[in-house]
This record gives C-alpha cells, structure tokens and sequence, in this order.
C-alpha cells in the first residue's frame, strides 16, 4: 500500500514528464515547418557541360544558353541529321534499322502490334482451326466424358493440327510476301496481296460453291466459278459456313458408333426391368472400351487431317 506522500511525488514526475514532451513535440513540428519552406533545387550534371551556382535566388541554371542541359529547344530540326543531336534529355527517339519498303519504323511496329492482336480472329476465320475444333468437341460429347479431356487440351490439340495442316501456306506467305517486302522488292501492297493469295488458295478448294454464290447474289456480283473473281470479302464466310458444315456431318458419323451402344445398353436394361438405372453409367465403359480398342484418337486425328488434302 502507497502513502500519501509516494502518490504525490509520483504524480508530480509524471507532469514534468509531460511537459517535457510537450516540448519536444514543439521543436519538431517547427523543423518540419521550417523544412518545408525552404527553397530546394535540384541540378542536372554531366560530364559535357558546365553548370555554374546561379548567384540570384531566383534564377534557375536553365536561364541562359550557357546553363542548359539539352542542345536546342525542341522541335528546331530541319532534316533527319538534325534530329539525332537535339534535346537527348527531353525526347525518345526510337530507330528502325531496315529502311526498305516506304514505312518507317514507329509506323511497322503498331502495324506489327496490330497484326497480333487480329491474330486469333484470323487463325479462326481463315484457318482449319474452326473445324478441328468442333470435331474434338464431338469427339468428346459422344464418349460422354463431360469434361475429359478438358476444354484447354481440346484448344491446344486444335491449334497443333492447325499449325500442321496449315504449314506449306505459312512457308508460301512467308517466301512469296514477307521475304521481298524485307529485301526491299515489292512495297506494303504488294506484299499484302502475295500473303492473302496463298489463304486464297487454301480456303477455295474447302468452300462449296453454293455457299460462294450465296453471297455473291447477296452482294449483287456477278460470279464467272474462278477464284480470281470471288472477292476476299466474299471468301472467307463462306469458308467459315462451308467449315462449320463440314465439322458437324463429320460429328454426325462420330456420334453413330456411339449411339448404337447407347440403344443396346438401354435395351438391355429395360428387358432386366432396371429402368431407374441410367443407361450412361453402363455405357460410358463400353464407349471407352471401344474408342481405345479401335486406337480412335488415330483414326479421328488421321481422317481429319486428310480432309484438308
């Protein structure tokens, strides 16, 4: 138990205690405001030019000619050589060493940029991506295996094939269109309607000819049954109609094989009077056992990538 006299010194401690650190608290607050109101400068130094202390408060080293840390203001350029010698502090020059062809460097990235972010939609509309596609996705709805193999599997397995089958028309587009417009040869159109013309080529003979005259109608364009005649425009939906019809009766025939066992293991269960029993949980194993025994992803690969040959 604390006297009365010990309560008392206590408390007394503790008030100059925090008096003191009211005071402390003071001295602090008036540096930082002190700090804060102090004109600071910053310089620039390098090793090609002289930056003398200004003598005036007031006045920056950027004042006069002689203080500057760039060459020129900006935009005094008069022609290309120029432009290498101004402002290297103040501007982003970006350099393209192949001068060939009439575009300049800044303007073939963004159309590089550009080209890749069309990319897929152009795999899709122009390629056998679509069909191969849509044949794996039957493939697996009709063995029943709901998410085996998966949607990510299906997409790679798709773009494979399509890199495959669509090689000796990337090896003629790259031949025929990229390599002279490099070298020089041909400028951007002309290379753009070499690189079309192998896709041409590719998709005319898998694009029926009443889908291509149902658009020609559509666009009111007389049709003479060349490909030169048939406008790129007109090509490729036609293409992609043709493409989607061709995936679903391939996905027809599939089904087939796999809707016979599904009838007899139905069958089978009602004449035993198990009806409560679903027919998919007893003729999933027999699909499986029929699509390895006859090695399918063989024959389904093997015949899809034929169609295109």
């Amino acid at each position: 138990m604390r006297l009365p006299s010990q309560i008392t010194n206590l408390n007394h401690l503790n008030s100059i205690w925090n008096h003191k650190m009211r005071i402390v608290c003071l001295l602090v607050t008036v540096g930082i405001l002190f700090i804060l109101q102090t004109p600071m400068t910053a310089y620039a130094i390098s090793d090609l030019y002289t930056i003398e202390q200004p003598t005036d408060s007031n006045k920056t080293p950027t004042d006069t000619e002689d203080d500057r840390t760039n060459i020129d203001n900006p935009g005094t350029s008069e022609d290309p050589d120029d432009l290498s010698e101004l402002n290297i502090a103040n501007t982003v020059t970006v350099t393209y060493s192949g001068n060939n062809g009439s575009l300049n460097g800044a303007l073939r990235i963004l159309i590089t940029l550009t080209a890749i972010s069309l990319a897929p939609m152009i795999i899709i509309m122009m390629t056998s991506f679509t069909r191969c596609l849509i044949v794996l996705h039957f493939t697996r709805a009709a063995l029943g295996t709901q998410t085996a193999p998966p949607n990510q599997i299906l997409i790679a397995m798709a773009f494979i094939l399509t890199f495959f089958i669509m090689r000796p028309t990337v090896t003629d587009i790259y031949t025929q269109a990229i390599v002279p417009f490099e070298n020089g040869e041909i400028d951007q159109s002309e290379a753009i309607d070499l690189a079309v013309g192998p896709l041409r080529e590719f998709m005319y003979p898998q694009t029926q000819r009443k889908d291509v005259e149902m658009f020609m109608e559509i666009a009111r364009t007389e049709w003479d049954g060349e490909l030169d005649t048939i406008p790129t425009t007109v090509l490729v939906p036609a293409f992609m109609i043709s493409e989607l019809r061709t995936a679903f009766i391939i996905g027809f025939l599939l089904y087939l094989p796999f809707l016979v066992i599904d009838m007899v293991v139905a069958s089978t269960l009602m004449s035993m009077g198990m009806m409560m029993l679903p027919p998919t949980a007893i003729s999933m194993p027999f699909k499986l056992l029929l699509f390895v025994l006859a090695d399918g992803w063989n024959l389904i690969i093997g015949n899809l990538v034929r169609t295109f040959y």
